[in-house]
């Protein structure tokens, strides 16, 4: 599988690339093209934050825009987004499935332990790489004890910040139904923060 860069960053997805999927010429590249440059970042986090592990996610987000290619004439103007998060969902699912049935676990499941308790070395920026590393691996953890439906309504609104009814247009459910499962994802959320902070403030004693 691809090696994940942070936010996406530095995987070549020029049309001349070996990973380009578009459609060969006219308007439809045109369109693949720019759907592709404004969404890729967000296909990318998508697909990271519903528990697709880090080795996998350059593959995943791939998968997400061969899909797009694809089905490029199905997918009407304005309705990108939606399409490409819930191509995302299914992506990751398939994902998880995959590991599960080989028997792997994620990095939220295995990798945040493994941590080193102390930086390597005693500068600053080492310091802060390692709390970040750590801060990303609990929420990791806790993400992933979140139902799929829950954890993408979840995500949407407190990572990247969108409204409820924007979320309820993206994923096509009621207003209601998305304000019902931020609420749930939150209650569940905190209750599993608490959990792995305690229990890692056990483990330190």
């Amino acid at each position: 599988m691809g090696t994940a860069q942070d936010g996406g960053e530095g995987v070549d997805w020029s049309l001349s690339s070996p990973l380009s999927v578009a459609p060969v010429e006219g308007e439809a590249a045109a369109r693949f093209r720019a759907i592709r440059d404004e969404h890729f970042e967000f296909v990318w986090r998508s697909v990271r934050r519903l528990g697709v592990p880090d080795a996998d996610v350059d593959d995943a987000a791939q998968q997400v825009f061969i899909v797009l290619s694809r089905r490029l004439d199905e997918i009407a103007a304005g309705s990108e987004r939606a399409f490409l998060f819930g191509t995302a969902m299914r992506v990751a699912m398939q994902v998880r499935r995959t590991m599960r049935r080989r028997g792997e676990v994620s990095l939220s499941e295995d990798g945040a332990a493994e941590l080193p308790l102390e930086p390597p070395d005693t500068g600053p920026d080492a310091e802060e790489l390692l709390a970040q590393r750590r801060a990303r691996a609990m929420l990791d953890e806790v993400l992933e004890t979140l139902p799929l439906d829950v954890r993408a309504v979840f995500v949407l609104f407190e990572l990247e910040e969108m409204r409820v009814p924007e979320i309820a247009s993206l994923l096509g459910i009621p207003l209601g139904t998305a304000a019902s499962r931020l609420r749930r994802g939150r209650e569940l959320f905190q209750a599993e923060l608490s959990r792995v902070q305690a229990r890692k403030k056990r483990s330190i004693r």
